[in-house]
């Protein structure tokens, strides 16, 4: 995968989510059975944000390596992203903003982070860390 492609894909992924946040929250998919749709869809804030702290640190990997500082860094801009993202929904009709909906999007990002440094700093995980160092 090209490193330019790398280096924008988070941005591309933002505007996704923005899009999708200003939509009624069955806009895209509806599940026949309501429960099972609510549930899915409130379980999704943990992918949603974890994917954006992946896509950050595969960007920065293509310019530098990932440092505890650097991590902080993607960590908090995944973060606050999914902060912007309730806020921007508290706008939104028929979509609401709640601080559990927000503690699961920074639960993914940490749960990412866990995964992907613990990776780059070959403490677990050996295969995708080799990986990681052949971005950087």
């Amino acid at each position: 995968m090209s490193k330019w492609l790398l280096r924008v894909l988070p941005f591309l992924y933002m505007a996704l989510i923005w899009k999708l946040s200003g939509m009624p929250v069955d806009a895209v998919v509806e599940l026949p059975n309501a429960e099972w749709d609510g549930g899915i869809k409130e379980s999704l804030h943990l992918v949603e944000f974890a994917i954006l702290y992946v896509l950050l640190v595969l960007a920065l990997l293509t310019i530098r390596g990932l440092t505890r500082k650097l991590n902080l860094v993607c960590i908090l801009i995944a973060s606050l992203y999914g902060l912007s993202d309730e806020i921007h929904q508290s706008f939104v009709p028929a979509r609401s903003a709640t601080l559990i909906d927000l503690v699961k999007d920074v639960i993914g990002v940490l749960a990412a982070s866990w995964v992907m440094y613990g990776a780059y700093q070959k403490k677990r995980f050996q295969r995708l860390g080799r990986l990681l160092h052949k971005l950087a």
